[in-house]
């Protein structure tokens, strides 16, 4: 339980980075995504899904990462 805490903590910091940062730079960003097709956006974001997947499955289940 630690660990995934540990985890959501570093998954916020990663994701409020650079709104702190960039501020202007991140509105810009998101107008941009607003206007990209919703099929595009699933699309990416099951791409992401499945990479992180993969991912954790590699990290947690062989030792092929370490």
């Amino acid at each position: 339980m630690k660990l995934l805490f540990t985890l959501f903590g570093l998954i916020l910091i990663l994701e409020g980075l650079p709104y702190f940062t960039f501020p202007h730079a991140a509105q810009q960003w998101l107008r941009q995504i607003s206007q990209i097709h919703p099929n595009f956006m699933r699309l990416l974001g099951f791409i992401a899904l499945t990479s992180g997947f993969i991912l954790c499955y590699l990290t947690q289940r062989t030792t092929l990462l370490g």
